[in-house]
């Protein structure tokens, strides 16, 4: 009864749903994409008279698919199962008599040139209720407590490592190579510890950080998006740095001087999309509540 007591409550159903709701939207999203990437290819093979199926493609898709799912602890049997529908998925729009995929992106829930104006008008107004049904931070901290930390940092050293990696290798950082930066998302209730050794980032376990950076989730994404810039962060008090001041403010300075192109276009698109959208449902809350 005493352990029972001081775990977390559970996580409500509706939240639950809607998260899953949310996952379930996202994988329809990327296939979407991947179905517009797969039309390109379609093209290509016609134009250089290559045949529909590339087995050892097929092969190397399977494997990539094997890989991750033990990485993830997925069932092999659900990856294989997931990849043969890709697959399929993809031979039967090859097959199509169109494979040149459309110049944009259509809207939701229909396109722009089947829309009438009372169509167009729902659809925005749906579009801007999306930031509304986001639930605040405290539900997903509830959720974050479900995912093991070590996973956590895993996919966040990846993430940094990869966004990093070009400036690492010039040597960038290396006035603060061995220094150790703490990172604290305090509404998620989250803390890494990150150290720069031999051109890659680090996430330390049980050590105490030099300096700290502390704020919410929506302001360190604004932060790392370059949606707002430290100094404004820091003067209203959104953003906090302790600790070795010195150490913070160099590293400051030398992300400031990165330039913003650097960083991969996939990890652009998605700090300034995150950034935007938390804050969007940040400020729909406070309207809410007022």
């Amino acid at each position: 009864m005493l352990l029972s007591s001081l775990l977390p409550p559970p996580p409500p159903l509706p939240l639950l749903r809607h998260a899953i709701d949310a996952v379930d939207d996202g994988l329809l999203v990327l296939l979407a994409g991947r179905r517009r990437l797969v039309a390109q290819v379609a093209a290509r093979k016609h134009e250089h008279g290559r045949p529909l199926r590339d087995a050892w493609r097929e092969r190397q898709v399977h494997a990539r698919a094997q890989a991750w799912a033990r990485w993830l602890r997925l069932p092999a049997a659900s990856a294989q199962a997931l990849m043969d529908l890709l697959i399929a998925d993809a031979c039967a729009l090859q097959q199509a008599r169109h494979v040149s995929p459309p110049a944009s992106l259509p809207a939701l829930p229909m396109s722009a040139s089947s829309a009438t104006p009372s169509d167009t008008t729902r659809s925005d107004t749906l579009s801007s209720l999306w930031p509304a049904l986001l639930p605040p931070p405290r539900y997903w901290r509830q959720l974050l407590r479900l995912v093991p930390p070590a996973l956590q940092a895993s996919a966040l050293q990846a993430a940094l490592d990869r966004a990093l990696a070009p400036a690492l290798q010039q040597g960038v950082f290396d006035a603060v190579q061995s220094r150790r930066l703490g990172i604290a998302v305090e509404d998620l209730g989250l803390h890494w510890v990150c150290e720069l050794s031999q051109g890659h980032v680090r996430l330390l376990q049980g050590q105490q950080a030099e300096a700290t950076v502390a704020g919410s989730a929506t302001d360190l994404l604004l932060l790392a998006s370059r949606q707002q810039d430290a100094d404004t962060l820091f003067f209203q008090r959104r953003l906090r740095l302790t600790g070795d001041v010195e150490l913070g403010l160099t590293l400051r300075n030398l992300l400031d001087r990165l330039p913003w192109e650097s960083l991969p276009l996939g990890s652009r698109i998605v700090l300034q999309r995150a950034a935007l959208l938390a804050d969007s449902a940040r400020g729909a809350y406070r309207q809410r509540h007022r």
